[in-house]
């Protein structure tokens, strides 16, 4: 199992949830402004730690050689985590995924596999691994997944081009993506940023 760490929500006995994935080199230490950040009370914060030590942090994937086994392996980690949340009582048409860099890539590819539908998936300045080849084995719920991803028109180390045309093919596939991008590199822009992402997770929220 994963290592994990749950901020409860201010509201008492809400279920919904958001499951928080870091990017290359971070922690659970680098989320830990998100819910006083986003700002919205129902919710609980499951933060993680991924799978392999990285430099002081942690890593998902070996991006630089063959990131193929560990995308693999972190999948079905993150299947598990699922299914024990479910089982746990957060439901999962009221979880949320949410993944920066890394683990935006993560997010995706473990959201449109996952039999069940979620409450929404968020992916930040992260790409899509082999979109080909997850269309091919996307769940039956996938297109009835609700899907945030945003990127940043300078960032230096994954750039927007290439990834905007992977929007496209999963968009043309019948996938539900809302694409934002920002004047920003490589990180999240803040409050301008940030108060995209609470009303993609307000609209979700409200209409239950």
């Amino acid at each position: 199992m994963l290592e994990t760490e749950l901020e409860e929500a201010e509201k008492s006995g809400s279920r919904w949830s958001m499951i928080v994935l870091h990017g290359l080199g971070d922690s659970m230490e680098g989320y830990r402004w998100l819910p006083e950040m986003l700002a919205v009370p129902e919710l609980n914060y499951l933060l993680l730690n991924a799978p392999d030590s990285y430099f002081g942090g942690y890593s998902w994937y070996d991006y630089a050689q063959n990131p193929g086994p560990g995308i693999l392996r972190s999948r079905a980690l993150l299947t598990e985590l699922l299914d024990h949340q479910r089982a746990e009582g957060f439901p999962t048409e009221q979880t949320f995924l949410f993944g920066f860099s890394q683990g935006c890539l993560m997010t995706v590819e473990t959201g449109l596999r996952y039999p069940h539908r979620l409450a929404g998936l968020i992916g930040i300045s992260g790409y899509v691994h082999e979109p080909e080849r997850l269309l091919n084995e996307r769940s039956v719920v996938a297109s009835k997944q609700r899907i945030l991803m945003t990127h940043g028109t300078l960032d230096p180390l994954i750039p927007v081009a290439p990834v905007r045309s992977q929007v496209e093919m999963l968009r043309s596939a019948g996938m539900n993506i809302e694409w934002r991008e920002f004047v920003k590199v490589h990180t999240i822009a803040g409050e301008d940023e940030l108060s995209v992402i609470r009303k993609f997770v307000r609209q979700i929220m409200d209409v239950g």
